[in-house]
């Protein structure tokens, strides 16, 4: 299945992320600052890591580790959602794993993960038959 992350589901614009500060809610953790703001036209994201994270090589390696781990999320976000992704400083010395749970607990937290699907009953049992 290909995820792709279009430069149109991308945070671009200095406004668009002042929008989701000042009218959005934060929940924040020890690696990752999540700003999340509803009610908009479509899913975009936008990842900030400042030069508190570490240098440009470290930086870049937290964004694309962000990235990924965003762009695989996605198809399970609720509609209309733009969301920030703010870098600790501790993030730099995270691994991909540290940080894709921190992503977690805090999108549960956030409320932007779509229901999950119903799924098959366990191994074993079977379907009830209509009648």
């Amino acid at each position: 299945m290909s995820l792709p992350f279009p430069r149109a589901a991308r945070l671009t614009r200095s406004s668009e992320f002042l929008a989701v500060r000042k009218e959005g809610r934060s929940h924040a953790g020890r690696h990752l600052v999540l700003g999340v703001l509803r009610g908009r036209d479509s899913q975009r994201v936008g990842i900030i890591t400042s030069r508190r994270v570490g240098n440009a090589v470290i930086r870049n390696r937290v964004r694309r580790r962000l990235r990924e781990i965003v762009r695989h999320s996605r198809p399970d976000w609720l509609p209309g959602l733009w969301v920030v992704v703010i870098a600790r400083n501790p993030a730099s010395r995270a691994s991909h794993a540290e940080l894709q749970a921190e992503w977690q607990r805090l999108a549960r937290r956030a409320s932007i993960l779509a229901p999950p699907h119903p799924s098959l009953p366990p191994a074993g049992e079977s379907q009830p038959r209509a009648s």
